[in-house]
């Protein structure tokens, strides 16, 4: 027995309504010195990579774990920051008063966002 198309899509769009309900908002900037690392010390993990602040931190439990990041909108004057995309990035320091949620690296933020806008608003889901 086939499923018709038409069910395929409703469930497709029921996914993606419920993952966007699960994201939690936020604000992210970006930094460009990647190690040493309090997760990983000099050990590099590549570029596609972020920095937990205070509220995420929890012990360092959050080490490893990754995001789905994707920019929302500016928080200052520089209109329309968002490509439109989303990126995974993997938690690999800490940041104690970090100005976001998030210090994405570079190479993610730019993804997102465009790095002249330096702080966006984000949702991201773990």
């Amino acid at each position: 027995m086939e499923i018709p198309k038409s069910i395929l899509f409703i469930i497709g769009v029921a996914g993606t309504l419920f993952s966007i309900a699960l994201a939690t908002p936020g604000t992210a900037t970006f930094y460009t010195n990647y190690v040493p690392s309090t997760c990983y010390g000099n050990t590099r993990q590549g570029t596609i990579i972020a920095v937990a602040s205070d509220p995420l931190w929890n012990n360092g439990a959050i080490c490893g774990k990754t995001f789905n990041v994707t920019c929302t909108g500016p928080t200052n004057p520089v209109p329309h920051p968002c490509t439109g995309k989303s990126i995974v990035v993997k938690i690999v320091d800490h940041c104690p008063g970090c100005g976001g949620t998030l210090d994405l690296s570079k190479e993610a933020f730019s993804t997102i966002a465009n790095p002249v806008a330096g702080v966006i608003k984000n949702d991201y889901v773990q």
